[in-house]
């Protein structure tokens, strides 16, 4: 088990986003399954927050899914992930708990809140499989095959 944190401020002078990953890896799979993600978020004034909430966390399930298992995959020239069996997605059971931490700061104006909680996901996640294992993940999606080469001391 591990836990990673990421923070990030949005384009530089937008919203301030941390996020905590608390994970479990299995070392003989390479599975990575996420059992707790906490976002901390503060985009100036709150004008919305149930609305607000529901933005960020739609944010944490997709950049959960990009950073597990979302992937075009080449032949050639041709993309062959076309459908949804060749194109992995988040299962809701694999969703883990979210929980968010809303800063409202009524002195500042609103600032965007649809994407920042995207970029702290997967650096998250990976700084959490990094104090569970010892292991650097570098590159998403966190796919088996990668897990368990960064296990071996394989990737760089």
């Amino acid at each position: 088990e591990g836990r990673g944190v990421a923070f990030a401020r949005y384009e530089n002078d937008e919203a301030y986003v941390a996020t905590v990953a608390h994970v479990h890896v299995d070392r003989s799979s390479g599975d990575i399954r996420i059992a707790k993600i906490t976002v901390a978020h503060d985009c100036g004034l709150i004008i919305n927050p149930d609305g607000l909430r529901n933005q960020i966390e739609g944010n944490v399930v997709q950049s959960l899914s990009r950073a597990l298992y979302e992937q075009v995959t080449w032949r050639g020239a041709r993309v062959t992930s076309l459908d949804w069996s060749s194109y992995r997605i988040i299962k809701f059971s694999e969703v883990p708990d979210v929980d968010i931490v809303l800063i409202n700061r009524p002195e500042e104006p609103a600032m965007g809140a649809g994407e920042p909680a995207t970029i702290t996901t997967a650096p998250a996640v990976a700084n959490a499989v990094y104090a569970a294992t010892g292991a650097r993940l570098r590159r998403v999606p966190f796919l088996r095959a990668q897990v368990k080469a960064a296990l071996a001391g394989e990737l760089g």
